[in-house]
């Protein structure tokens, strides 16, 4: 069974740093591309940044391109979510999905059970 975990997220203020995990299983991590969304309270999801199966091709939303970056490790079968610079905009619910998504949202039950990024003084 395709088992996605999220890790890393927390309380953090503006201009700090997290670095979110997503932990996957089930599956063979690297026959496929990885995306990460978030949502934000009362809002719908956004998609984030997606990485190729390869990590050759990787692509971000306008909104954190710059200041966030995605990694995958292979050996550890987990993707990564670097994020700097952050703003209280970016308070969400991150998730990571399997399969690699540009510029749309995965269905909501190929997501993992998220983590909560919360930027704020």
């Amino acid at each position: 069974e395709v088992q996605l975990v999220e890790s890393g997220g927390g309380l953090v203020q503006p201009g700090g740093s997290l670095r979110l995990s997503c932990a996957a299983s089930g599956y063979t991590f690297s026959h496929y591309g990885m995306t990460w969304v978030r949502q934000a309270p009362g809002k719908g999801p956004e998609w984030v940044s997606g990485i190729s199966l390869n990590g050759n091709t990787i692509q971000y939303a306008d909104s954190v391109r710059g200041r966030f970056t995605i990694s995958r490790d292979d050996a550890k079968n987990t993707v990564y979510l670097q994020m700097n610079s952050l703003e209280p905009e970016a308070t969400a619910i991150y998730y990571c999905a399997r399969g690699y998504y540009y510029r749309t949202v995965p269905r909501r039950d190929e997501w993992g059970q998220g983590t909560q990024v919360t930027v704020s003084t």
